[in-house]
């Protein structure tokens, strides 16, 4: 997967924005405000830091030595993928988890009007 892949991806959420806050070569992606996907898209290696669940979170770095513990994030709700370094499939699906994990902690309004209850 490549930058570009990966950043429309991302965007492609429904109400996923793109964001700059700490300076042109961080990429934030977010949902209703609230971060889902980090990445320093000009980085080689390619990495992304996604949100998990902190079981899987474990479980993921014991099985992928590609999946550490978040850099600079929370490391029980957070981890660095390697995007080269894994299937694209299991990429998206990570990115999806990681949506998913955001859209499930906004209100119940926000979370129908994103249709994903």
């Amino acid at each position: 997967m490549t930058p570009d892949e990966l950043r429309a991806f991302c965007l492609d959420f429904n109400d996923a924005t793109e964001e700059f806050p700490f300076g042109p070569d961080v990429s934030v992606f977010k949902v209703a405000g609230k971060v889902f996907a980090l990445s320093w898209l000009g980085s080689e290696p390619l990495r992304v830091n996604l949100k998990c669940d902190p079981d899987d979170a474990v479980r993921l770095r014991e099985e992928y030595p590609a999946i550490v513990p978040g850099y600079h994030m929370s490391k029980r709700h957070w981890n660095t993928v390697g995007v080269g370094e894994l299937p694209d499939r299991m990429v998206r699906e990570l990115v999806e988890d990681s949506y998913d994990l955001v859209v499930a902690g906004l209100p119940k309004a926000v979370r129908l009007r994103l249709d994903r209850p």
